[in-house]
């Protein structure tokens, strides 16, 4: 374990779904209109949950069973886009507590900033309409650089866009691969224990420099509380 990466820290950098953004309902809505358009019962929106940070194929995967590699995943994965990005910011929300802990860093004159698998096609749109992003100094997309997280590259291409060195920074996420990235990177690593983390997780397991119940659980890392 690194010795004290939090402290001396001068920016942190978040995964979005599941770490800042509560997606889940508008992700397995999306994923819930396949199933009833072809005359299939509805799941409940609990089923979805636990997958949503694998994006639409974790959706398909509890929609309909099916992996990336299964024929129709293709057209499916298409349509569900579609009936994303039509409801993408209908049930969508904030975490509790994501709020204050920007506030808190902003005040304080840290740099704060966004690192997803979520392609700027729908980045964009939530950066938009969720004004806790007006203050963010970077927000890197899953096609902003030529690899997506575990690859480091979309890390190390913001901290370059913020002019920071990359054991300045801590990032923060709910998936294996967030933590798998951060530490090739060279950063600090949260693992937010408050977020969807996948069917059968263990992220004691997963080399995390340390690991967070709530957002503002982060304060206490930095020396902030």
């Amino acid at each position: 374990m690194k010795t004290n990466p939090f402290r001396a820290a001068r920016a942190v950098l978040f995964d979005l779904d599941g770490t800042l953004i509560d997606s889940a309902p508008d992700l397995g809505a999306a994923a819930d209109r396949l199933r009833t358009d072809r005359g299939l019962q509805p799941l409940p929106p609990q089923a979805y949950r636990p997958m949503a940070g694998a994006g639409a194929r974790g959706m398909l995967e509890v929609a309909f069973g099916i992996a990336p590699d299964h024929p129709d995943f293709p057209s499916l994965k298409d349509e569900f886009l579609a009936n994303y990005e039509r409801c993408i910011h209908d049930r969508t929300s904030v975490f509790d507590g994501v709020p204050e802990l920007v506030d808190a860093l902003t005040q304080r004159s840290l740099k704060w900033g966004v690192v997803t698998n979520k392609v700027t096609r729908f980045t964009s749109l939530i950066a938009q309409r969720v004004a806790l992003f007006d203050s963010a100094g970077v927000i890197v997309s899953g096609d902003s650089t030529p690899y997506s997280k575990p690859h480091p590259a979309p890390l190390l291409e913001a901290v370059s866009r913020l002019g920071l060195a990359a054991h300045e920074c801590i990032y923060v996420g709910d998936d294996a691969r967030d933590i798998a990235a951060g530490r090739a990177a060279g950063m600090g690593t949260v693992a937010a224990l408050y977020g969807y983390l996948g069917s059968g997780a263990l992220p004691q397991q997963w080399g995390a420099d340390a690991m967070i119940e709530t957002p503002l659980d982060l304060l206490n890392l930095l020396g902030l509380d």
